[in-house]
């Protein structure tokens, strides 16, 4: 019995980009990891969160590392039946966020479908300063 190998650019943006907008097609990816990017103005990190409720994850930034984590319980009893179930799922992200974060501008934090995206504002980008020589 043979086994096909699935590329992993099955699962990335660029094979569904025509049929899904930017922000849906992470939907399709497997939900567990942590995601880091960044553009010149901002870093974003997305971390999965199936099934958790935003208010039930703590969120962290210290020194330049973010930490996110949560934890849930679930309890279930019926005294017409004979059982008892007690489900819990935890789970904890570290990562050293990249580049000059802006310390002065809070992060913003989100969270859609399971995702928990949060983004930093980086410092602006420091310019050589000319200086004018003046005759005496």
């Amino acid at each position: 019995m043979a086994f096909d190998i699935i590329p992993r650019s099955f699962f990335g943006p660029s094979r569904w980009s025509n049929f899904l907008d930017e922000e849906d097609w992470t939907s399709f990816l497997p939900s567990s990891g942590l995601t880091v990017s960044e553009d010149d103005d901002h870093v974003y990190v997305e971390a999965a969160v199936p099934g958790l409720d935003p208010d039930k994850v703590e969120i962290t930034f210290d020194k330049g590392v973010l930490w996110i984590r949560g934890n849930q319980e679930a309890e279930e009893k019926d005294a017409n039946k004979k059982y008892y179930r007690k489900a819990s799922s935890s789970f904890s992200y570290r990562v050293a966020v990249p580049g000059e974060i802006d310390e002065s501008k809070e992060p913003e934090a989100y969270s859609k479908n399971g995702v928990m995206k949060v983004v930093f504002n980086k410092k602006p980008q420091t310019q050589p300063k000319k200086i004018n020589v003046k005759k005496e």
